[in-house]
């Protein structure tokens, strides 16, 4: 199904909230206003960390849950103290180069949600647990607080020539992927297994996912399929080629089964419809949920959006090189990769069985395969 208007707008407007890690408040007030307009047929949870957790009133009790995740941060800066009228220092949460920042401009956004420009004038990269930096914004704002959030300075988010360009598509843009996917599957009662985990401060350290994981939050016998936006490789994971099923990341291969009765579900689609498109790559670079989830004994796995200007960082590797001049911009993602990762959700909430579905599969797989080559393990041939 094509996106329609309103599912358009909601992946522009999600993406251009502002949001740190631990200061998700204005992320999750969306959210919370989502449900709200839903609350006859859907349930918002909360666990002692801030995570969330979206089901269906109508949700079987004895059922085993499919949890689709995303993160509501993306690296952006928290004011901790005023210097003078003109002059702020301001932590780093996330992960961005050191050249990106010095002459950098940023918006600095008020408890009003108003936006004072400014840039920054030092880094010190070296101070634990976050790099700091000072800004003198252009003009005095006795309305900014410590504790208010700044981010790069960029246009207004947009889509063009089939991108959203924008803020924070990592993760934001899966979150609203999640939302458009579990909304056209409320009316389909074999997906009310289904539900959503929304996780916080995921870039300093898969804080809210391990949380979750240790508190009970997420159920044991839970499956969970991770979304991320993973940096875009030209000649590896494309942007427009569809989504990605992430087979693993620089830590971990996911759970095989999952990840494998996904791939079977998505080609066999495919196969259908020439018209639906997906990826499957090991990403060799970053690390996501899945792995954090994964270490704490749950089956996991990962879709993806392939990213440009990961982190706002745009040309990485000239920059690195030095080729380039480091300069920061919005993130994008191709429209058509993610109503490919929205159809991929709904495939992955009607298509899976139960845990041994793609097993049972794969055993007739192998017992076809032996039958055609035991032969050659007769005796007498040679094994040398």
């Amino acid at each position: 199904m094509a996106l329609k208007p309103h599912e358009r707008a909601l992946a522009l407007t999600l993406t251009g909230i502002p949001t740190a890690a631990g200061l998700e408040d204005r992320v999750i007030a969306f959210i919370e206003g989502w449900c709200f307009v839903r609350s006859a047929r859907v349930a918002l949870t909360r666990d002692d960390g801030g995570n969330l957790r979206i089901s269906r009133k109508d949700a079987p009790r004895r059922i085993r849950p499919l949890l689709v995740t995303a993160h509501l941060d993306h690296p952006a800066f928290v004011v901790r103290r005023r210097v003078d009228a003109r002059t702020l220092e301001l932590e780093f949460r996330g992960g961005v180069h050191d050249p990106y920042f010095v002459g950098a401009r940023l918006s600095v956004i008020d408890g009003a949600d108003r936006e004072h420009v400014a840039r920054i004038t030092a880094l010190d990269a070296k101070t634990k647990p976050f790099k700091r930096v000072t800004a003198r914004l252009t003009r005095p704002a006795p309305t900014i607080a410590v504790g208010d959030i700044a981010r790069w300075h960029l246009p207004k988010p947009r889509i063009a020539k089939g991108l959203l360009q924008t803020h924070a598509c990592d993760d934001l843009a899966a979150v609203a992927a999640a939302l458009v996917a579990f909304d056209r599957l409320l009316a389909d009662r074999k997906a009310a297994h289904v539900g959503l985990l929304f996780t916080r401060a995921e870039e300093v350290g898969f804080v809210g996912a391990i949380h979750a994981a240790r508190n009970g939050f997420v159920p044991r016998n839970a499956r969970l399929i991770c979304l991320e936006n993973s940096r875009s490789f030209p000649h590896d994971s494309p942007i427009g080629a569809g989504a990605i099923l992430r087979v693993g990341d620089r830590l971990s291969v996911f759970a095989p089964g999952l990840t494998n009765e996904l791939s079977d579900l998505f080609g066999a689609t495919r196969t259908k419809d020439p018209s639906f498109r997906f990826q499957r790559k090991l990403m060799p670079g970053g690390a996501c949920e899945a792995t954090a989830f994964a270490t704490h004994g749950l089956e996991s796995t990962c879709l993806c959006l392939p990213l440009g200007n990961y982190h706002n960082m745009v040309d990485i590797d000239g920059v690195q090189s030095g080729r380039k001049k480091a300069t920061v911009g919005g993130e994008f993602v191709s429209m058509a990769d993610f109503e490919s990762l929205v159809r991929m959700i709904e495939i992955a909430a009607k298509g899976l069985g139960d845990r041994d579905g793609w097993r049972r599969g794969s055993m007739k797989l192998m017992d076809m395969l032996h039958r055609r080559g035991r032969t050659l393990l007769k005796p007498g041939r040679s094994h040398r």
